[in-house]
């Protein structure tokens, strides 16, 4: 199995004359993980990965892999696979026609072609024009050009934005069966819900600064279960929680309810005889973390 090696960002900035894009950004991404990079358009997350592939050279700081700049590795196609944006393939030209071009300039065996489409799931799709592929398909295919040299690190920028929930479903078992295999896997991403399903820690940024590092259960703000409830008579929903003696909050879309369980509350107005129009669990205090780290406000 291929071997993972450390990412480590170490006092990085980078400066665009008057702006600076990344800031003082230090945080490592271990081997057999896979680690989020979160933070909304715009917060640097690009940028940071285009210094770490040496794309872009840092105004202070170095971003390495096992201590060693992406430039001075000595096989970097072979240690690190990297997708930073959508790939664009020529609609004429089969994905096995593909991939085959990258293989050969990049000095790999012709074998590693196929062994990349059979673990992106596209084997059978291999002599198919790419003008035909589906957007989901041209995702695995650029997740098979990062994968050819068998690479022990991945780099991937929003892999999966714009999918369907099945592309959306196949990348997160992809992500974590890279991880299984020892690799170390950085995905970005600008939703935490995208990635909340596949990653084991996460690395927060705002503005280019870090704003948190841990794991998910680390991001938990610990706060109790609510319940979102309304009525098209809501004086009335109001008198029935204080009746029973529920700790409540007025919104906008909703009366905020302390309680972990919607059916109860739903049983309680309908003894009552109150309508219902409006009753779900609030959104998890995991986004509402996320939220409120990046500066985004508090609830979705």
């Amino acid at each position: 199995m291929p071997a993972g090696t450390v990412i480590e960002f170490t006092n990085v900035t980078k400066s665009f004359g008057h702006i600076t894009a990344v800031n003082d950004l230090s945080f490592t991404v271990e081997p057999g993980r896979v680690t989020g990079f979160l933070g909304p358009n715009g917060a640097g997350k690009t940028t940071s990965l285009r210094m770490l592939l040496g794309l872009v050279k840092p105004t202070t700081g170095a971003a390495t892999f096992g201590g060693i700049r992406y430039h001075d590795l000595p096989r970097p196609l072979a240690t690190v696979g990297a997708a930073l944006e959508a790939a664009s393939f020529h609609p004429g030209r089969t994905a096995r026609n593909h991939l085959a071009v990258y293989a050969i300039a990049a000095g790999f065996p012709r074998q590693c072609v196929d062994e990349a489409l059979r673990k992106v799931g596209l084997i059978d799709y291999a002599n198919r024009r790419v003008g035909g592929y589906s957007l989901g398909m041209r995702q695995r295919l650029g997740l098979a050009s990062a994968l050819l040299g068998d690479p022990g690190v991945l780099v991937l920028d929003e892999p999966i934005n714009g999918l369907d929930p099945e592309g959306i479903r196949w990348i997160r078992g992809f992500l974590r069966d890279m991880a299984a295999e020892g690799r170390t896997v950085l995905v970005s991403s600008h939703l935490l819900s995208e990635v909340q399903q596949s990653v084991d820690e996460v690395v927060i940024i705002a503005k280019g600064a870090l704003v948190h590092r841990g794991t998910l259960a680390s991001l938990d703000n610990g706060s109790a279960p609510q319940v979102v409830i309304d009525s098209p008579d809501r004086p009335a929903l109001v008198a029935c929680l204080e009746a029973a003696h529920i700790r409540f909050s007025l919104g906008r879309t909703g009366i905020l309810a302390s309680a972990p369980d919607p059916a109860r509350l739903g049983h309680l107005a309908f003894v009552a005889g109150v309508e219902v129009s409006v009753l779900h669990r609030q959104k998890s205090g995991l986004e509402e973390s996320f939220l409120a780290l990046v500066g985004e406000g508090g609830a979705l």
